[in-house]
């Protein structure tokens, strides 16, 4: 009789390993041991013997090893056009945003628009909105659409606001606003929050190729940030078929937990149920991606009292309460997951309020998410620790938005801003993330501040409102085990640990023994997904 043949089993040895047990405490091993399905068959301490029937070992160096880190909430698709199109993310005035326009248009005379993404009036010392007028100084011939930073936002030149067919008898449209000339009802050249749609139903959409391109660009930003598993928020099924294009040709890498962008395009994914696991554990549909608020830096987060620097204006709600429960409802009915953005104190409130009445009727594992979770009035921080309630936060928003946070909110509503401490307290997991392309995907900027509440300049000393800083291991957890938990991919990765995908990365220091400012110069030397090398720095 034959021997059935023997799997191939991989032995990753000769490494710092580092990655949470279940219990939260940090479990240091030396190797690995990996099995044809790229699963992890066992998990090497010092002093172990590793098995003799190994096919393939390779030497890790002494390098770290860490779980491969999950991103719970971005946007893949708009990192991967975001790399197409025009970045303005990184300029600190109009002056010299308006120049960039102006040369990426003469170097792209052939485009019938032109696109972009990024702008920050904030971070521009603007003090107010940009306008047309300005776009129209340096491209007047086409069409120019340009998403604020935080996609809650758009600027238009007037060409894109006369193929909109909008002028002063435009009305604004639910949930959003039409900023407007001094003295008229003219479009000024920003569009808020749902007015966004008024322009955007005239942009030319990307055809499947411009998408598979865009979408090669976003997985290999990832790859190389070290980040193997995301939440992506708000998803198409124009994005869902670009995944599953990917994943029949083998080009499917990074694992994908998505949620659909409205209830119509959650139903024509999925039908009436949360998609199967695909593709070995990579892409799977699990519920719905709610918008309630808008942002703190367009002032459209809605809050329980006005703007410091605004009076009179509270902010936008995007849905009413009884459409909010509404559409939770229709989701959960069917047992889909659903995750809400909330942003001001208000939308917090209305989203902790409509969890509480719906989980008398949705009973179960329901792991609501809310996503942001940015201005929170201390009294009502205690609900997030009822009904399992997961807090999907970003950190590097916090030192982004610090200063602009102050001026909105002013210093007495400052207690609930971003208190990832005080949120965890109550026993709500916390599931870290970047909302890239919002804020770039570098998850190890993010354990920085994080754990030190200060920004890459180490601004401000001692930390900004320092008592809601975590600990390295909560952070580390957060992006990698919470991470997985918050998207039901527990068991299957975000641990290295016997029965998980071997998914982890390799770099070249411990962020567990590293400052604030050493753990933002972290490099990824190698990522591994399913047991397979997919990145190594410089090739």
């Amino acid at each position: 009789m034959i021997a059935p043949p023997a799997l191939a089993d991989t032995l990753v040895n000769n490494v710092q390993g580092v990655t949470v047990s279940s219990d939260g405490s940090i479990k240091r091993f030396t190797g690995l041991v990996i099995g044809e399905d790229g699963k992890i068959r066992q998990v090497l301490a010092s002093g172990d013997k590793p098995p003799r029937d190994i096919d393939y070992q390779v030497d890790g160096k002494g390098r770290v090893m860490l779980p491969g880190m999950v991103d719970s909430h971005l946007h893949v698709m708009n990192i991967g056009f975001g790399a197409l199109t025009l970045d303005l993310s990184d300029t600190t005035s109009l002056e010299e945003a308006l120049t960039r326009i102006a040369r990426f248009a003469a170097e792209n005379p052939g485009r019938p628009w032109i696109l972009g993404r990024g702008w920050n009036q904030e971070k521009w010392g603007l003090g107010r909105f940009p306008t047309a007028a300005e776009l129209d100084a340096v491209v007047s011939d086409r069409p120019v659409w340009l998403e604020r930073v935080d996609g809650h936002a758009g600027w238009a030149n007037s060409m894109a606001i006369r193929q909109a067919k909008l002028g002063a008898d435009t009305k604004d449209p639910a949930g959003g606003r039409i900023t407007r000339k001094a003295g008229s009802r003219d479009p000024q050249g920003v569009f808020v929050d749902a007015a966004m749609q008024l322009i955007g139903t005239v942009v030319p959409a990307p055809r499947p190729a411009d998408r598979d391109l865009a979408f090669r660009k976003a997985q290999a930003y990832l790859l190389a940030h070290g980040i193997t598993a995301v939440g992506d928020m708000g998803i198409s099924l124009h994005d869902w078929q670009t995944y599953r294009r990917a994943g029949d040709l083998g080009q499917l890498k990074v694992r994908i937990m998505a949620y659909a962008d409205s209830l119509e395009s959650m139903e024509l994914i999925a039908g009436p149920a949360p998609t199967p696991w695909l593709y070995d554990d990579r892409l799977r549909l699990n519920g719905i991606k709610l918008y309630l608020d808008g942002a703190l830096g367009s002032r459209g987060a809605l809050l329980k009292t006005p703007y410091a620097d605004e009076p009179g204006q509270t902010g936008l709600a995007l849905l009413s309460p009884t459409q909010l429960r509404n559409l939770m409802s229709r989701a959960a009915l069917e047992n889909f997951q659903v995750a809400i953005h909330a942003i001001g104190d208000q939308a917090n409130a209305e989203v902790l309020n409509a969890i509480d009445e719906l989980s008398e009727s949705y009973k179960g594992d329901r792991r609501w998410r809310i996503e942001h979770a940015q201005i929170v009035d201390p009294a009502d921080i205690a609900k997030f620790g009822q009904h399992g309630i997961i807090a999907s936060m970003q950190p590097l928003h916090q030192t982004s938005d610090r200063l602009m946070a102050e001026a909105r909110l002013g210093p007495d509503r400052l207690a609930g801003a971003y208190a990832w401490r005080s949120i965890a307290a109550t026993g709500s997991p916390l599931a870290f993330g970047s909302d890239a392309p919002v804020e770039p995907a570098d998850v190890f900027g993010g354990l920085a501040a994080a754990i030190s509440r200060t920004d890459a300049n180490g601004e401000p000393f001692g930390g900004w409102l320092p008592q809601e800083a975590v600990s390295r291991e909560a952070a580390l957890a957060a992006f990698t085990s919470n991470g997985a938990y918050a998207g039901f991919g527990e068991g299957r990765f975000g641990r290295l640990e016997a029965g998980e995908r071997a998914d982890f990365i390799l770099v070249d220091r411990d962020p567990l023994l590293a400052s604030p400012r050493e753990m933002r110069m972290i490099e990824v030397l190698e990522t591994w997904i399913n047991g397979e090398r997919v990145f190594t720095k410089g090739k």
